[in-house]
């Protein structure tokens, strides 16, 4: 049996139907359901979708039996409406539309009218007694064939529309005279014959399969791939394309188009909403040609068709239990409905309708949450830019946090804090941004950089203070020195206002108007259906008490990952960190060559002893300053950080807490750039070489494969010591105020099961003496971060000391890939645009390779330990995608910023719908 290219529908009767939108597209299959509904259809027939991939397959040559088939029900048509195409005495006039299965709205094309030709433009004139009517359609349909079948530029047309209404002193199409419209045509034909070298074709056949042609060529214009690029449309076969009788809405005051929704799609709000224009055909209303008037006029103007789109519409809603979006052409007073599909709508109002339609027990909860695409909730908890504002892009850079900031230009984080101490909004711009940038950080509105991707240092903390911030813009040229930055011609001093916009990656000049987000009772509403649904439990990355608060409110369920290192950077702390770093090189030093001296007077000969000892005392009292110096910060330190857990503690009652003993290698912490140097050495009371230098000591040719990590709690074990002892200090002191604690420490970096095994039996040294001290029994826990390849492969060894794993996504990312992940904006979005990687690995998780990793990690680490407790906390525990694999392969938690947490919620419950959780991870 050959294959089925072309359906009919009209009469009633329709051979496709509403699950047909694969086939048909979703406007042919729309078409096909309204028909069999009974709803007023112009009739028509859709080549079907697999004709457009056979097009593109076979160098753009049809299949087989396809113009047999179209004319079989071209002929079935013509029977229907009484009336056939090119006949010159009776002529049938046929709209030819897009329509793929996933809405792509405006991004493909159609040709109204066709079928007009000089003999058939004198027929419908004696056929309607409304000449003027038949030669606006002739205007409109040589203005939409040449645009859209022959590639003439629309100005083309419309400049000789404009010169027109000017001669004749008018401003509509509509106040244009029949002569006007007449004279029109023929410089419209003229124009098309310029630009194509070619005469307007007068056969309709002719017309009718170049403009098919022209529909299936326009699934690969460019507006429509980057549409599909942009909503991540996938696994298409391409559009159909519908052939359908046409009805006019431009025959006169009794005629009409429009455009309408059965709810507010802005506000969600159960409201007849739209828009109809008298005496027009559809393109007015989408082109904004004439100012159209509000649906509720309707009733005014015709009654009783009012009456019946009300019925049409609530008959749509309930039948495909969704807002619709419809278009509607009125032709002397009866109603044709030409298109229904599911409309667009705002993430406020997806929420609200959502949630009113299960009250309203057209869908279930399951449906409502599957209807509410995650990633858009940021639009409801983070400021945007006021859509009406005007805007002056002058660069577009990563999109790396969310929201909407608008400030002042500085380009250091001591003149942030200075500015905003005075209320003043700024803008923090740098090259890039390291731990000691945070302060400044945390005052600004916004944070733009000009290196970097989505997971460097100004993303991830930006992320976790819910700041917005733009990566990666290397458009701008910073200059420190003279405090400016060029873009394009443009110079901005600091000062200056710029407006960045976190959610597009867009910097603007100037201030930019915000509209400030809101949470409805319906947002929470839908998050507790989703609570109910998901499997997986969601936490927080949250270093002080203000965001631990913040995400506790969103919905957190614990801390997932608690960086120590982020506390070091407040007020009077970063004076004892830095105390703390200068002299443990030289403590480590100096314990290791009296430990070598040691040794070496072990095996001394009498002769040789005193001239060792004597060495050995000259060590020991080297030492002495040094060692002094060392643990005095340590202690300075040990209070500070043991309230700061205090407080995350009380924050957290009754939740887990999973704390990461100190990661980054010792240099981050201090200053590179020689101003902040010479701060640095007059508080120290040291010289500017002397800090120098310890910078140059410090320095690695890769920090990120070096000192860093469980590496420093090996080589520097009083600095995990001092936060052991202060977590575990916290812990009793809250405990006995009745606070309920679930503390996890966890140790980072970590590659060899020694490692791990030696680091945990000093964690435990220090809790018991602590507890013994307090006199109070806390429970808590020891696990590691699998951020490096061998860690996973190594898992069941690992497993077999630690009591759970939090995969470290963004590390284990840039050890697999060995992508340096500051420095991947220079070549990723190349990457991706030349097909070599489908996304940017730092934003979703690549499940081929590092996915794989992860699997192989929890399999043989729960292979050992059963029980093992197993999260993500990188920072694609944010991203739905890869919540979804998390799901699937059998995490317990996954852990993201706070403003991510209510996407990750309803992620999880998403991803709980869709499949189930792989067994053999379990």
């Amino acid at each position: 049996m050959s294959p089925k290219y072309v359906y009919f529908f009209g009469n009633g009767a329709a051979d496709g139907k509403a699950e047909m939108k694969h086939l048909l597209g979703g406007k042919g299959a729309n078409l096909a359901e309204m028909t069999n509904l009974g709803i007023p259809v112009p009739p028509g027939f859709t080549i079907t979708t697999e004709v457009c991939d056979a097009y593109y397959k076979n160098n753009k040559q049809y299949p087989k039996g396809l113009s047999e088939e179209i004319e079989q029900n071209l002929s079935r048509l013509e029977k229907l409406m009484g009336a056939k195409l090119g006949d010159p005495n009776n002529p049938l006039l046929v709209s030819v539309r897009s329509g793929a299965a996933a809405s792509m709205p405006g991004m493909m094309d159609s040709v109204l009218n066709l079928g007009l030709t000089p003999d058939a433009v004198n027929v419908l004139i004696k056929k309607t007694g409304n000449e003027r009517f038949v030669w606006d359609a002739y205007r409109r349909f040589i203005t939409m064939f040449g645009d859209v079948v022959m590639g003439v530029e629309r100005h083309c047309f419309e400049e000789v529309l404009d010169k027109y209404k000017k001669k004749a002193r008018v401003k509509s199409d509509t106040e244009l005279t029949t002569d006007q419209l007449k004279k029109i045509v023929e410089e419209f034909k003229a124009i098309y014959k310029k630009e194509t070298r070619e005469n307007f074709p007068n056969d309709p056949k002719i017309q009718l399969q170049k403009a098919i042609n022209a529909v299936f060529a326009s699934w690969n214009n460019p507006r429509a791939v980057k549409y599909r690029q942009l909503y991540e449309i996938k696994g298409l076969l391409g559009t159909a394309v519908n052939v359908q009788s046409m009805v006019f809405g431009n025959m006169g005051n009794h005629s009409a188009t429009g455009v309408c929704f059965t709810r507010n799609p802005s506000t969600g709000e159960n409201k007849f909403y739209g828009e109809f224009l008298i005496n027009a055909q559809g393109e007015d209303v989408v082109a904004g040609i004439r100012t159209p008037e509000p649906i509720a006029d309707l009733e005014k103007e015709m009654p009783d068709v009012y009456k019946l789109l009300v019925k049409y519409k609530n008959t749509l809603e309930k039948h495909f239990r969704d807002v619709q979006d419809i278009e509607f052409t009125i032709q002397e007073n009866r109603l044709f409905m030409l298109q229904t599909r599911n409309g667009k709508r705002t993430t406020q109002a997806a929420v609200k309708i959502a949630v009113d339609m299960v009250k309203e027990r057209l869908i279930d909860k399951k449906t409502a949450i599957s209807r509410i695409n995650p990633n858009e909730l940021d639009q409801l908890l983070h400021p945007t830019f006021d859509p009406k504002a005007k805007k002056e892009i002058i660069a577009v850079g990563l999109p790396a946090s969310p929201g909407a900031a608008t400030g002042k230009v500085v380009f250091n984080a001591e003149d942030a804090e200075k500015l905003a101490a005075k209320k003043e909004k700024v803008i923090l711009v740098r090259k890039e941004t390291s731990p000691e940038d945070i302060g400044g950080m945390h005052v600004s509105k916004g944070v733009l950089t000009t290196r970097g991707g989505m997971t460097s240092h100004a993303a991830v903390v930006a992320r976790g203070m819910g700041k917005c911030c733009v990566a990666g813009c290397g458009a701008l040229i910073v200059d420190y020195k003279t405090q400016t930055f060029k873009v394009g011609g443009k110079v901005v001093k600091k000062g200056d206002y710029i407006s960045i916009d976190g959610s597009t990656g867009e910097v603007m000049l100037g201030q930019v108007s915000t509209i400030e987000p809101r949470l409805s009772g319906d947002f929470a509403v839908l998050m507790e259906w989703a609570d109910e649904i998901r499997k997986l439990k969601v936490r927080t990355n949250a270093d002080t008490p203000a965001d631990a608060k913040k995400a506790r409110e969103l919905g957190a369920e614990g801390i997932g990952l608690c960086r120590t290192e982020h506390m070091f950077f407040g007020e009077h702390r970063i004076d004892s960190v830095r105390q703390m770093i200068l002299s443990a090189p030289d403590v480590k030093n100096l314990k290791a060559k009296i430990a070598g001296i040691e040794k070496e007077l072990a095996k001394a000969t009498n002769n040789k002893t005193l001239a060792i000892k004597k060495e050995l005392a000259q060590a020991k009292k080297e030492l002495t300053e040094p060692l002094r110096l060392y643990i005095s910060a340590l202690k300075k330190l040990l209070p500070i950080q043991r309230r700061d857990f205090e407080q995350i503690f009380t924050t957290m009652d009754g939740l887990p807490v999973t704390i990461r003993l100190l990661d980054p290698p010792l240099h981050e912490f201090l200053p590179q750039e020689e101003y902040n140097q010479k701060e640095m050495a007059k508080q120290m009371k040291i010289s500017l070489k002397e800090v120098q230098d310890k910078v140059s000591a410090l320095h690695e040719l890769n920090p990120m494969l070096g000192h860093r990590g469980c590496r420093l709690g090996v080589t520097y074990p009083e600095i995990y010591d001092m936060q052991v002892q202060a977590i575990i200090e916290a812990a009793c002191n809250v405990k006995k105020k009745g606070v309920t604690v679930c503390t996890e420490i966890m140790l980072p970096i970590i590659s060899t099961e020694q490692e791990f095994s030696i680091l945990k039996d000093s964690v435990h040294r220090i809790a018991k003496e602590v507890m013994q001290k307090k006199g109070v029994q806390i429970e808590y826990m020891v696990g590691t971060m699998i951020e490096l390849p061998r860690a996973a492969l190594i898992a069941d060894k690992i497993a077999k000391h630690a009591e759970f794993f939090s995969f470290g996504t963004n590390d284990l990312t840039q050890m697999t890939f060995g992508f340096s992940r500051d420095d991947v904006g220079s070549f990723v979005p190349e990457y991706i645009e030349k097909g070599i990687l489908e996304k940017d690995p730092f934003q979703i998780l690549d499940q081929e390779g590092v996915g794989q990793l992860v699997e192989i990690g929890i399999k043989r680490g729960r292979s050992t330990r059963p029980e093992l407790k197993v999260g993500i906390c990188g920072e694609h525990g944010g991203n739905p995608q890869t919540i979804a694999f998390c799901h699937k392969i059998g995490m317990n938690y996954v852990s993201c910023s706070p403003f991510r947490v209510p996407i990750a919620r309803l992620a999880a419950a998403q991803a709980s719908l869709q499949q189930p959780v792989s067994q053999a991870t379990v």
